[in-house]
């Protein structure tokens, strides 16, 4: 949500933190590199790239920047973490969703393509394209089937689980994933990850599964702590796979605060 302005959260304090993540995340893999092979990465992004400006009423008056400007920092960041992953690693994939942040106006009044996540994405892309290990994978539907080898995993932003009162709802969640699991949402896919509740929870779902959920580099959201009661913790996720068992083998929560 690069453009949310709080007492300690706006675009530079954003900024900070993914850089520092991705340097997190280059420590560890060298560390996992000590034992075995890391030739592939998957960057996820599941949406809420951009705050937004007409999201809700007030809004205007929590951002440090216009919707345009937004947009372009952003495409500036992701171009960054781009090229810093492309030349760590062999291969990179980069999976896309778009979030309700990245909504142009109230819901309904456009097609829910005509959303800023997804032209960050898409000039991102045309941006990368001397990158020649790099591939991207851009949805413009509600969700997407990421793998890598045999292990698949659905991406959702997380807006599509309704909840009462602002709260994560951890019932409605499993109530939903385990209908898709059953085969509502196809793809063979075991895990799903999804954002937009910013926080770091973890669930069982069905044939094995589980849903994680991943905090947001966002800090000091005032309605949160008025209205929800809750604080979260700025931070994201890094998993480790095996690409031949189908199957994640280590997984961290990488701390940005």
């Amino acid at each position: 949500q690069l453009g949310k302005k709080t007492h300690s959260y706006n675009l530079q304090v954003g900024s900070q933190r993914l850089d520092m993540f991705d340097g997190k995340v280059e420590k560890i893999v060298n560390i996992q590199r000590n034992d075995h092979p890391v030739r592939h990465a998957v960057l996820a992004y599941t949406g809420d790239m951009v705050e937004g400006v007409s999201i809700f009423p007030g809004q205007a008056f929590q951002v440090d920047s216009t919707l345009y400007e937004q947009l372009f920092f952003t495409v500036a960041v992701m171009e960054r973490q781009v090229r810093r992953y492309a030349s760590l690693f062999e291969k990179l994939d980069v999976w896309t969703e778009y979030g309700n942040h990245g909504r142009i106006g109230k819901k309904g009044e456009l097609p829910a393509q005509d959303n800023v996540d997804l032209m960050a994405y898409r000039i991102v892309m045309g941006r990368t394209e001397d990158l020649k290990n790099v591939t991207w994978h851009i949805s413009t539907n509600w969700h997407q089937v990421a793998s890598v080898g045999n292990y698949s995993a659905l991406l959702v932003h997380g807006d599509e689980i309704k909840s009462f009162g602002g709260n994560t709802p951890a019932f409605g969640i499993l109530r939903k994933m385990n209908a898709w699991a059953s085969g509502v949402v196809p793809g063979g896919w075991t895990d799903c990850y999804m954002g937009h509740y910013h926080q770091p929870l973890v669930l069982p779902i069905a044939r094995g599964g589980r849903v994680f959920l991943t905090p947001s580099t966002e800090s000091g959201n005032e309605y949160a702590r008025e209205f929800v009661a809750a604080a979260g913790r700025p931070g994201q996720r890094l998993h480790f796979i095996n690409p031949d068992k189908g199957e994640v083998t280590s997984e961290y929560v990488i701390w940005l605060d």
